[in-house]
């Protein structure tokens, strides 16, 4: 066949680029007891303001049932099989039920699935991986490829660390490495980190909303992203720190110089108190968010 007969088959054609296209698709990472399964639906909620527009895939025994009273959303279990088939018929009768954001917890079983798997097969390890490789992949391609918003949480190894705590030190549980296929994490928008005291940070971000931007948020864009807290949490209380940057965290737009010690020094009220133009921006978004609900500082 001609060169034209090629294009006319795979009908290709080009278009103007337009975010409101654009599905995220966010993992959360987390050891067990982060709240990987909590936040993922607080985050979904936020996405569609419609907890009957939210499923979330089961694998971890029935826990998505244990946060019901946050809204009546949508389970469906995998019932112990763990395969990606499984997984993916899963995900498409979420998206043929008309869901607007799919929660896949965890995403870490179908990885020890297909370990378990390779493990049983017999003659060449490495020759074994293309019966594995091919299934990861498909299912990777279904979470990419899904016309709707999907969080996946992954579960992370865990270790020990000792942190000195009113002067003795004590053991503290520490996600590592996530359980699943090295560069899993590349593949999605946005990769959320959770720790125990269930802190998130930011370890990919190709939205800007996160991380990495040239700029300071607005005393309205901080406004809005408070007041949505509040209001996502319906009459709960919401405590939000204020500004804590410097430190392991560096922020572009305010050029702070490099410090020996960086967490005994410049940062958080320090620059808070010397630095009241910002300062002042965040309690007033903070004080107008405050009519939408128990908001505290």
């Amino acid at each position: 066949r001609g060169l034209g007969d090629v294009y006319k088959r795979q009908m290709l054609h080009i278009r103007p680029s337009t975010r409101k296209q654009a599905k995220i698709k966010l993992a959360l990472q987390g050891c067990a007891g982060s709240g990987k399964t909590y936040s993922a639906l607080l985050l979904a909620y936020g996405m569609t303001s419609d907890w009957s527009k939210i499923a979330v895939i089961d694998s971890e025994n029935g826990s998505a049932d244990l946060y019901a009273h946050l809204g009546t959303y949508n389970v469906v279990s995998l019932g112990g099989d763990y395969s990606p088939e499984n997984y993916i018929e899963a995900i498409t009768l979420c998206e043929n039920a008309g869901m607007e954001v799919i929660i896949v917890d965890s995403i870490s079983q179908c990885w020890d699935y297909l370990l378990d798997f390779h493990a049983g097969l017999q003659g060449n390890s490495f020759a074994n991986w293309a019966k594995v490789t091919p299934r990861q992949n498909a299912f990777v391609q279904k979470i990419l490829q899904s016309p709707v918003h999907i969080i996946c949480t992954m579960r992370t190894k865990q270790d020990y660390v000792l942190n000195e705590k009113n002067g003795k030190m004590v053991p503290e549980k520490v996600g590592l490495k996530a359980m699943q296929r090295d560069g899993m994490d590349y593949e999605f928008t946005v990769v959320l980190d959770i720790d125990l005291k269930h802190h998130v940070q930011a370890s990919k971000d190709r939205t800007g909303l996160f991380m990495d931007r040239p700029d300071l948020p607005s005393e309205e864009e901080q406004f809005q992203a408070y007041k949505k807290a509040v209001e996502t949490m319906d009459g709960r209380p919401v405590i939000i720190r204020t500004l804590d940057i410097g430190g392991d965290k560096e922020v572009p737009a305010l050029d702070l110089e490099k410090e020996q010690n960086p967490f005994l020094g410049y940062r958080a009220i320090r620059i808070c108190l010397d630095r009241t133009d910002l300062f002042l921006v965040q309690l007033r978004a903070l004080l107008r968010a405050a009519r939408y609900g128990d908001l505290r500082i």
